[in-house]
């Protein structure tokens, strides 16, 4: 492959990831998605349907990821979240911080890009706070911190730490038979669940679920198999273009917001090109907009007081920090983690709902003690 033909799927590459985004963006604006709005629902108000809405999605991307799997269209062993370490107590940490964070910023990473694209002022400012605090926790002041403490407790295993491979191995047949199956069950198992809910049916949850769902399955095979060189004409070796992490990578929200900042920054800088987690991010933006300015939906929106600014920037540096200490948010983790069945991916999603109660109760509290 020569440079142009290079350059050429490059493109091609982060043109899909951004259009792809657009309709994340797009569907998730028209049907509130929301992982956070879901489990408020569900304390404040017993209503479980945003919740069956992301049941579905996650059911769709495990089907869907496993699926390409055991047809030999992408590798699990190559995504972002295989790895022989379970950074358990990472996920942890990082999950209950950006979940208590997400309810103080009025949303998670993906929701306050859906939010930006609507109108929403706050949004913008929890957008430039988060993405700095996930820096500091990539490289900087933070990361110092998460490489000595969380980072180094983690359980070693002989090959990628996910569910699959666990039971592979002691069942006597391959990861991609393995995983298939396990995606199946737990994927159909989430969509019946789904289904099931009372007054379920509807278009938008229908939209929301499946379409999401497929969004992270299309995103997995535009990384995973489209972007995917056995060999760089350039290096020899083994790439995935356009991504961050040089795997293969789907939707994620927290990280990718810290580089679009930093590719802003130092945009005169050769090195610092496009990837699909910063097109990813444009695209989302963008998708909102255009559906929120096509239905006339769209609305400044700013602080109320000075309180709500500072939940609000304490919430976007925990979203920060805690998403990437998890490897991801609700999305990151919630989705593209773990239709992969990554073990670091389901402590992530748990302690993110732990976190998101949590926040909530205090929230109820606080109210209390105002009245």
């Amino acid at each position: 492959m020569n440079t142009t033909a290079l350059n050429a799927l490059t493109s091609q590459v982060l043109w899909a990831a951004f259009l792809l985004s657009v309709v994340f963006g797009a569907i998730a604006q028209r049907t509130h998605f929301c992982t956070m709005g879901a489990i408020s629902d569900i304390v404040n108000m017993g209503d479980w349907t945003r919740m069956r809405m992301w049941g579905l999605a996650m059911g769709v991307a495990m089907i869907g990821f496993y699926g390409m799997a055991f047809f030999g269209l992408i590798d699990p062993s190559k995504t972002l979240y295989a790895s022989s370490r379970f950074i358990w107590l990472s996920a942890l940490v990082g999950g209950l911080l950006f979940g208590f964070g997400m309810v103080l910023a009025s949303g998670c990473g993906s929701k306050t890009l859906v939010r930006m694209g609507g109108g929403n002022l706050k949004s913008v400012v929890v957008f430039v706070v988060m993405g700095v605090a996930a820096f500091a926790t990539l490289k900087g002041v933070t990361a110092v911190w998460r490489v000595g403490t969380v980072d180094r407790v983690a359980m070693e295993f002989s090959g990628n730490a996910a569910l699959p491979n666990w039971l592979s191995a002691a069942a006597g047949v391959s990861p991609a038979l393995t995983g298939l199956v396990l995606a199946l069950v737990l994927g159909l198992g989430l969509t019946v669940w789904a289904f099931a809910g009372r007054d379920f049916l509807h278009f938008d949850n229908l939209l929301a679920g499946l379409g999401i769902g497929l969004v992270i399955v299309a995103m997995w095979w535009v990384s995973g198999h489209m972007a995917y060189l056995a060999e760089h004409p350039e290096t020899l070796q083994e790439a995935f273009l356009a991504t961050n992490s040089g795997r293969a990578e789907a939707l994620s929200f927290v990280s990718p917001v810290a580089y679009t900042i930093d590719w802003f920054m130092f945009f005169s800088d050769k090195s610092k090109v496009l990837t699909i987690g910063i097109v990813s991010v444009f695209g989302v933006v963008a998708g909102s907009a255009i559906y929120s300015l096509a239905t006339r939906n769209f609305r400044w929106e700013g602080f109320r007081n000075a309180d709500d600014t500072a939940n609000h920037l304490v919430g976007a540096v925990l979203m920060g920090v805690g998403g990437v200490c998890a490897m991801g948010c609700t999305v990151g983790q919630g989705l593209s983690g773990i239709s992969t069945l990554a073990a670091t991916s389901i402590v992530a999603v748990a302690a993110i709902i732990a976190g998101c109660v949590a926040a909530l109760k205090y929230q109820t509290w606080r109210l209390e003690q105002d009245a």
